[in-house]
C-alpha cells in the first residue's frame, strides 16, 4: 500500500496532510504526484471526488517551496470552470500550505476588481482564477503571465461545455513556453485532445477508470411521469416534487434538486417557497456574494432545499445531503452520477430520486446504459401519472367497447334539420327585440351620440337590405328564398363566343369600292 511519504513530498506538506486525516493517496494521486514533482507534464484522466485536488495542490506547493513572488507575476496558475469550483481549490490550498509562507490569490467574478489588484500588486506564488476573469485582469494591465512557471487546468471538458476552450488557448500563449502544465479532465472530447496535444510536452499519462456507478449507500429510484395535458406539464411536474417530499417526510433533512436550465432553477425555487418551503436557488448568473451565502447557509444547515443547475453538481463538497432530487433528467450521463454523489458521502446513506417525462426517456436509457443497471422505478404520489398508464389504458378499452351504444344514443338525440330550421328561427326571433333596440334605441355608449346623419342613413339602408333579403339577419321565414335560377341576371345570358371569322375580300369587291 502506498502512503503520502513515499510520494517525495515535502515534510510540512506531509504534516499538513497528517493534520488533515489523510494517510493513503487515491489512484489520481498517486499516479500524478510523483511525474508532477519531477518537473513533467501531466495529463490526469478521473471523475469529480477521486481526489483529483490533492494531485496538483501537493506537488505544486512543494515545487514553490523555494523561491519569492514578484508584484503582478504570479509564479503558478490554476484555472478552474466556476467559481464555486475556484473557490474550492483555493480552500484546498489554505488546508495543505497552511505549514508554508506560500501566498495565493483568488480571481472570480462578482468580487471586486480593487481588492484582487491589491493581492496581485503583493506578489502572489498561486494565483487561482476562472478565465474570464483572469484575461478581465490582464486586459487591464494589471497582471502578467510571463512568471508563471507551472499551470493547471482543472474540470477541462467542464471548460469544453461552457466554451471557455478559446480562452484557455490564449492563456496557454500568454505563459511561458517552458512553463510545466497539469491537465485534468473526466473525459478526452476531440477539442480537449486537441488543446493537449498542442501545450503539453510529452506528458505523463493518468487514467483512472471512470467512476460508472454510485455508491452503495446510495438509494436510487425513478419517477416516471406523464402529465394529463401537454400545457400543463410544467405545473404538475412541480406538484409531483412538493409531493415526493411531503412523502419523504422527516427523512429528507436537507435536499439538492437539480434543473437543467438557469432560467428552470429560478422557477422551481420560487414555486417551492410560494408553498412553505425553505429554498433557495443557486447557478452561475447570480451574484456570486449571493451564490458564496446560499452556500454556506445549505452547509450550516440553515437552508434546507438547494435548487441548483449543474455548476454545483461537480467538485463541491456538501457533507450529509440526505437526498438528491433530479427534477430534469441530465442530458449528459456522466452528469448523473456526478449529481447523486452528493449524497450518501463518507459512508453515509442517501437517496437519489429522479423525475422522468416522456422526453427524457432516451437520456434516461444513456444513464442506465453508463452505470449497467436498471435503475427502480417507483410509483408517483400523484394521480394520473405514468404509473397509471395501465389503468387508464383499461378505462380507454371500457369506453372503446361502449362506444357504439353512445352513437346509437348521439345519433336518437341528433335534431333533424327541419327541427334546426325552427330552432333557429325561434332564436333569431328572441334576439330580435334586443337588435332592434340597438338600432333604434338610445346607445349605451357616450360616444355613440357623436354619430353623423349619414352614418345613421347607412344602417338604415342595410337593415333595408337584410329585410329585402327576407329578414334572415333578423329570424324571419316570412318570404321564400329565391334560387339563381328564377332570376338570371343579364350578364349570364349573354354570349361571350368569338363571332365568326369574315370572308376574304376579293379584287373584284376592292375595284368596286374604289369606283
Amino acid at each position: 500500500m502506498t502512503t503520502f511519504a513515499e510520494l517525495g513530498l515535502d515534510p510540512k506538506v506531509l504534516s499538513a496532510v497528517s493534520d488533515a486525516g489523510y494517510t493513503a493517496p487515491t489512484p489520481i494521486q498517486a499516479g500524478a504526484i510523483p511525474p508532477a514533482l519531477e518537473g513533467r507534464d501531466v495529463l490526469g484522466i478521473a471523475q469529480t471526488g477521486t481526489g483529483k485536488t490533492a494531485s496538483f495542490v501537493l506537488p505544486m506547493i512543494t515545487l514553490l517551496g523555494r523561491g519569492r513572488a514578484r508584484a503582478r507575476m504570479p509564479r503558478s496558475l490554476v484555472l478552474a470552470p466556476t467559481r464555486e469550483l475556484a473557490a474550492q481549490v483555493a480552500e484546498n490550498f489554505d488546508t495543505y500550505a497552511k505549514k508554508t509562507k506560500l501566498s495565493k490569490a483568488l480571481l472570480i467574478g462578482g468580487v471586486s476588481f480593487k481588492e484582487q489588484d491589491a493581492l496581485i500588486d503583493k506578489g502572489v506564488d498561486v494565483l487561482i482564477a476562472t478565465p474570464g476573469r483572469l484575461l478581465d485582469h490582464f486586459e487591464r494591465g494589471k497582471l502578467l503571465l510571463t512568471g508563471v512557471q507551472i499551470m493547471v487546468v482543472d474540470e477541462a471538458d467542464r471548460m469544453l461545455d461552457m466554451g471557455f476552450i478559446p480562452d484557455i488557448e490564449r492563456i496557454f500563449q500568454l505563459t511561458p513556453f517552458t512553463r510545466q502544465t497539469l491537465f485534468f479532465s473526466a473525459t478526452m472530447a476531440p477539442e480537449i485532445e486537441r488543446v493537449t496535444n498542442t501545450f503539453l510536452s510529452a506528458p505523463a499519462k493518468i487514467e483512472v477508470a471512470r467512476r460508472a456507478s454510485a455508491a452503495e449507500s446510495i438509494e436510487q429510484a425513478v419517477i416516471c411521469y406523464t402529465a394529463s395535458r401537454k400545457d400543463r406539464q410544467a405545473k404538475e411536474k412541480r406538484e409531483l416534487l412538493r409531493a415526493l417530499i411531503d412523502r419523504e417526510g422527516e427523512g429528507c433533512k436537507n435536499a439538492i434538486i437539480f434543473c437543467n436550465r438557469k432560467t428552470e432553477v429560478d422557477i422551481v425555487a420560487k414555486s417551492l417557497k410560494t408553498h412553505g418551503y425553505d429554498a433557495a436557488p443557486i447557478h452561475g448568473d447570480l451574484d456570486q456574494s449571493q451564490r458564496t451565502r446560499t452556500l454556506e447557509s445549505f452547509r450550516e444547515g440553515k437552508l434546507r432545499f438547494l435548487i441548483a443547475s449543474d455548476v454545483a453538481a461537480r467538485g463541491l463538497d456538501v457533507p450529509a445531503v440526505s437526498h438528491v432530487f433530479n427534477y430534469d433528467v441530465p442530458s449528459h450521463a456522466e452528469d448523473y452520477v456526478h449529481r447523486i454523489g452528493r449524497t450518501g458521502r463518507a459512508g453515509r446513506e442517501g437517496k437519489a430520486l429522479t423525475i422522468c417525462v416522456p422526453h427524457d426517456e432516451k437520456w434516461l436509457t444513456a444513464i442506465e446504459d453508463l452505470v449497467e443497471k436498471q435503475i427502480p422505478r417507483v410509483d408517483s404520489p400523484l394521480k394520473g401519472g405514468s404509473d397509471d398508464r395501465g389503468k387508464r389504458g383499461r378505462h380507454a378499452d371500457e369506453a372503446g367497447a361502449s362506444a357504439p351504444e353512445r352513437t346509437e344514443e348521439r345519433s336518437s338525440a341528433r335534431p333533424q334539420r327541419g327541427d334546426r330550421r325552427e330552432r333557429n328561427s325561434d332564436r333569431g326571433a328572441e334576439r330580435q327585440p334586443d337588435r332592434t333596440a340597438d338600432r333604434h334605441g338610445e346607445d349605451r355608449n357616450s360616444h355613440t351620440h357623436e354619430r353623423s346623419d349619414s352614418h345613421d342613413r347607412n344602417r338604415q339602408g342595410r337593415s333595408g337590405a337584410n329585410n329585402r333579403r327576407g329578414g334572415r339577419d333578423r329570424g324571419y321565414r316570412d318570404e321564400p328564398v329565391v334560387g339563381m335560377g328564377d332570376h338570371m341576371p343579364a350578364f349570364l345570358l349573354r354570349s361571350f363566343k368569338p363571332k365568326s371569322e369574315p370572308e376574304p375580300v376579293t379584287e373584284d369587291q376592292v375595284e368596286e369600292s374604289a369606283e
